[in-house]
């Protein structure tokens, strides 16, 4: 489900109307902003190039909204390349960045804006939930998937699940922390999720996987910790430290199968802890968020395919 709203208030008037008259705009995936060239859209698999071009007091009145007119207040995501909107839109930032101590301080005189449109899809993950249950227990799971195939959304959901807990499983709901180092699980806006992802879950947004798992172990005692796209070695160390104190976890990757998983010196650690049980892996080969097949790492096998 796809809420423009938000979008929408954000905008000048004309691009207003330009979105607002696109057909099938409930499929749209991302809004391309650049000074002096046209409003480019992605639809599904298709790609929109409007006749209207882009001014920079366009992006200057886009900011101010985004901002609530005070773009100090976002001055701590800009120096990351992007904030997050109302509604869960995450909106990506290029200009002219300032540098301080070898750090980006902040972004200015802004000249693009690529906002990706949020969508969430709530009970996406219900049939693949029994693979990932296993006599009331979460399984540890990975869910692999190239980028634009549904991972996040699908996270999301399974958090959702989990953390309200599923009649038909005799699922009670699980406390889950969330390490939301990108902010595009939860969507967090001033703190706040804007997606719904469970009664009992807790969020880290913004927050480094590495230092966010042995935060959220101290302070919080979740049953389950979920975080997206692990890939450095100090992700590894902090998941294997949860799994010496009993948490289960759910996470996503970039990746193409399990043997492009097998095939990175940084998870051979993981593999011969035997961390994961299950893994779903993902591809866009019949539209986002194909299931390809699960595997059950125990048996070394395709128990779905």
């Amino acid at each position: 489900m796809i809420n423009l709203e938000d979008i929408l208030n954000v905008m000048p008037v004309y691009i207003k109307e330009i979105l607002m008259n696109i057909e099938h705009i409930e499929n749209i995936q991302e809004i391309r902003l650049k000074v002096d060239k046209p409003v480019i859209l992605q639809i599904s698999d298709r790609e929109v190039i409007t006749n209207y071009n882009i001014t920079s007091e366009n992006i200057k009145t886009i900011l101010k909204k985004m901002s609530n007119y005070s773009i100090y207040s976002i001055e701590p995501e800009l120096k990351q390349g992007y904030i997050t909107i109302n509604g869960g839109h995450r909106v990506g930032i290029c200009g002219n960045c300032i540098i301080e101590n070898n750090i980006v301080k902040t972004i200015k005189n802004v000249s693009s804006l690529n906002i990706r449109v949020c969508k969430e899809i709530l009970g996406c993950s219900d049939k693949i939930m029994q693979f990932i249950l296993e006599d009331k227990n979460v399984l540890n799971t990975i869910i692999i998937s190239p980028p634009k195939c549904g991972k996040t959304t699908l996270v999301r959901d399974i958090t959702r699940n989990l953390s309200d807990g599923m009649e038909n499983f005799k699922l009670d709901g699980k406390k889950v922390c969330v390490i939301d180092e990108r902010s595009e699980i939860c969507a967090c806006s001033d703190g706040i999720p804007q997606l719904k992802v469970g009664l009992r879950t807790d969020v880290l947004d913004n927050c480094p996987k590495s230092q966010g798992i042995m935060m959220a172990i101290r302070s919080m005692s979740p049953d389950v910790i979920v975080c997206d796209e692990i890939g450095t070695y100090d992700d590894i160390k902090s998941i294997l430290a949860a799994l010496n104190c009993g948490v289960n976890l759910i996470t996503t990757i970039h990746g193409f199968g399990i043997e492009d998983l097998k095939s990175r010196d940084v998870f051979k650690e993981v593999l011969k802890n035997n961390v994961f049980k299950r893994a779903i892996v993902l591809s866009g080969r019949r539209g986002v968020g194909t299931v390809e097949y699960i595997y059950d790492f125990s048996k070394n096998t395709i128990i779905r395919g």
